[in-house]
């Protein structure tokens, strides 16, 4: 029996194997070029992942660059088994393979049954045999390396792409929390329109994204600079101009500041004994953006309270998710079905 974890986000897909690690981590979008023949309008595929990410801002005018995921929810069923079934054959998971494979899905904190049943749906036409669940606070707390108590209560946020994941957790279940549609790619829409605005200079959204990765910083004395490249808004001619931490720094803290209020008001309702465990255990962190310099050190403190960061945060929930497969403890109390 082959088991994956699997963590189809809204930007980047990650599949994790027990005794392999992660095998796979790739952009979570199709390109697909609409045809008609005859009356009908359909659908051809024409790259999957990392190849179609690359087309984006680049591809013909009827080809399209479309995320089957989007906020944990799966928004095209059709293309997103399409996506699922290409990567699990990347890893070596076949059509025949699959009916002796078991998957563990990570999904947001809060997740509506209905989106439950949307994966099981393109696992089923996958072809897989098995399918669990379990939540990305959870598997972002076991990305740390840690044990998760039933006693003691721990706090963790999950700052991804299309998504916050925030929660009050212990091995004995939930105790509160949320996921906001806040993340990594509010920041890389609104570098975007700063440029318009700002410097007459239209990017794409990779160039946003790169921005974002290569000068984007929460210290205050961070100059990292880069050449940005794009058109002139007003002309439409190529251009090109340099941009460094400090033009993005009020931005960025726009939508931490926004993330730690939701942080907040679930801290307001948690009991005093849960409070005080937490502040001595202190907040968890994961997730792509959290990689920014200085992202950690702002958020303890504008808390007051200490942080612990994984080795690869943005890797932390699938690697939990396979910690998760490997225990057959942890695997009864927290995969679902």
């Amino acid at each position: 029996m082959t088991r994956l974890a699997i963590d189809l986000g809204s930007s980047v897909t990650k599949i994790y194997m027990p005794g392999s690690g992660v095998v796979l981590m790739e952009s979570t979008c199709i390109a697909v070029e609409q045809v008609t023949e005859g009356s009908e309008k359909k659908l051809n595929i024409k790259a999957y992942g990392d190849k179609a990410r690359a087309l984006s801002g680049r591809a013909a005018v009827n080809t399209h660059i479309i995320n089957p995921v989007f906020e944990g929810d799966i928004v095209h069923e059709n293309l997103a088994c399409c996506l699922l079934e290409y990567f699990l054959e990347k890893v070596g998971v076949t059509k025949r393979k699959a009916k002796r494979t078991e998957v563990i899905f990570i999904l947001p904190c809060g997740c509506e049954p209905e989106v439950k049943e949307k994966y099981r749906l393109i696992a089923d036409e996958c072809g897989i045999a098995s399918v669990y669940f379990t939540i990305t606070p959870f598997a972002a707390l076991l990305g740390h390396n840690i044990a998760i108590s039933e006693s003691t209560p721990m706090f963790c946020i999950d700052i991804g792409y299309g998504l916050t994941n925030i929660a009050a957790l212990s091995q004995d279940g939930l105790i509160s929390g949320v996921n906001v549609n806040l993340g990594g790619g509010n920041i890389d829409v609104h570098i975007i329109d700063q440029l318009a605005e700002n410097k007459n200079l239209k990017i794409g959204t990779l160039t946003a994204e790169k921005i974002k990765n290569t000068v984007g910083s929460l210290l205050h004395d961070d100059n990292k600079m880069m050449v940005a490249e794009g058109r002139e808004v007003t002309s439409g001619a190529p251009a090109s101009v340099a941009v460094n931490s400090s033009n993005f720094y009020e931005l960025i803290c726009t939508y931490v500041d926004k993330i730690l209020e939701y942080v907040t008001a679930i801290m307001s309702k948690l009991s005093a004994e849960v409070s005080s465990g937490i502040m001595r255990g202190g907040i968890y962190l994961s997730g792509g953006l959290i990689k920014m310099d200085g992202l950690a050190e702002y958020i303890e403190e504008k808390l007051k309270i200490p942080v612990n960061l994984p080795e690869e945060p943005q890797l932390a929930a699938v690697i939990g998710a396979g910690a998760i497969l490997s225990n057959d403890d942890l695997f009864d109390v927290l995969a679902t079905q």
